[in-house]
């Protein structure tokens, strides 16, 4: 049987079922409110400490933590590589006791190595929440996805979702091929045939199809998310040139009228115009590019507070 949020950790979308994931999006729904009014703060983590360890630089997520956690009334450290101890030569478990000795309610960790959130849960009292870890999940991101999905569509079960791009790389593609296929979507992924991995075969079954073509996996679709391009995380040449990447993988106005008349459109960023996305798409009516980042506040009170012992479902 299904049982709502209840983890101390979260660490990913892979490890939660259906009924946690839509406990996850009902309570951020109630927070959504919170971020509309003139004072935008409730008392609700009152005397918490959230501590963003972010060893990757960040924009959006990085921000958006900051404002959740004080919002809620928390007290929020932000810690990045370049202060910390890490760069004087001590182990990042060192660097994880050293925070957990200080009684963090909440370590929100960012990580260009998979793993590290886990290896930090292991050694930790505080909560830990994985914003991203390497190439293999960003959950929270996945999150917000599904909740602009949701608001905009009223449901994610039934909807035929195509995720386009640099696939290998990327973990809000795995976190919200989790998530999606767990709410019933089907989703179907392309990009160039090197930046596709072999490893999701096993979620074929689950609703997942991977499409050789871009053309193919935006015809029809509700949703079309397009990913970066992750130069960073490319150690070798995945495809010839930018401009071959954009006449064949980009969206364009052209291959969005494969989707349906009122599919929408989502990326994570930060975006590449004119490279993986067109401006004119990017800045159009049926793009919900900053509704997401909207609603990436409202995803991380939810989670700030369920981490830290909040009951499900109330604000």
């Amino acid at each position: 049987m299904e049982k709502p949020f209840r983890r101390r950790d979260l660490l990913g979308i892979r490890d939660l079922n259906a009924a946690e994931v839509r406990g996850i999006l009902d309570t951020a729904e109630n927070f959504r409110e919170i971020n509309s009014r003139e004072i935008k703060k409730v008392p609700t983590l009152r005397g918490k400490t959230v501590i963003n360890l972010f060893f990757e630089n960040s924009t959006r997520t990085r921000t958006s933590f900051e404002l959740a956690a004080k919002r809620l009334s928390a007290d929020a450290v932000n810690i990045s590589v370049s202060s910390s101890s890490v760069t004087k030569g001590e182990t990042l478990v060192d660097t994880a006791l050293n925070l957990d000795a200080m009684d963090p309610d909440c370590i929100v960790v960012r990580h260009g190595s998979a793993g590290v959130p886990h290896q930090l849960a292991k050694v930790s009292r505080a909560a830990i929440v994985n914003a991203g870890d390497g190439a293999n999940e960003h959950a929270t991101q996945a999150l917000l996805d599904a909740m602009t999905i949701r608001d905009h569509n009223g449901k994610i079960e039934g909807l035929k979702v195509a995720i386009v791009g640099d696939i290998l790389h990327s973990r809000v593609a795995r976190s919200n091929i989790h998530l999606l296929t767990k709410l019933g979507a089907t989703v179907k992924v392309a990009g160039p045939g090197t930046l596709v991995p072999s490893d999701f075969g096993h979620l074929v079954e689950s609703g997942l199809t991977m499409c050789p073509h871009v053309e193919d996996a935006i015809e029809g679709a509700d949703v079309v998310m397009i990913l970066r391009i992750q130069r960073e995380r490319q150690d070798s040449a995945y495809f010839p040139t930018l401009r071959e990447y954009s006449i064949h993988y980009g969206l364009t106005t052209a291959r969005l009228e494969l989707a349906k008349k009122d599919a929408i459109v989502l990326h994570p960023g930060p975006m590449n115009r004119g490279i993986e996305i067109a401006s004119d798409v990017a800045d159009s009516s049926r793009s919900l590019i900053l509704d997401q980042v909207k609603y990436g506040v409202a995803v991380r009170m939810a989670v700030l507070y369920l981490s830290t012992g909040g009951s499900m479902g109330s604000s």
